[in-house]
């Protein structure tokens, strides 16, 4: 077995099983979600649909597309990016 994994292509994103992890994400949480509400087939709908609506959302694109869509238009506090300044202002001084 091999000690290191060497991806086939640098840009390659982390999988867990056949998903990405932002896929696996967006298909777990409602899972596990309606498994603790006592839902579990809301939890396998939503799930899915989570799954391909994220799918859809990135189209082949990377998922910090997703990201950057959100900061220009959603509030600002809702990315969590304090590094850059909000969207809002479109004028710097200099």
């Amino acid at each position: 077995m091999d000690r290191y994994v060497i991806p086939g292509k640098l840009d390659e994103p982390e999988r867990i099983g056949l998903w990405t992890m932002d896929e696996f994400i967006a298909m777990a949480g409602p899972f596990v979600i309606g498994i603790l509400t006592q839902h579990i087939l809301f939890g396998i709908v939503f799930g899915t649909l989570g799954w391909w609506g994220l799918r859809k959302a990135k189209a082949g694109r990377a998922g910090s597309w997703l990201l950057h869509m959100a900061y220009w238009h959603l509030p600002p506090g809702v990315t969590g990016v304090r590094t850059v300044p909000p969207s809002h202002l479109r004028l710097m001084a200099g």
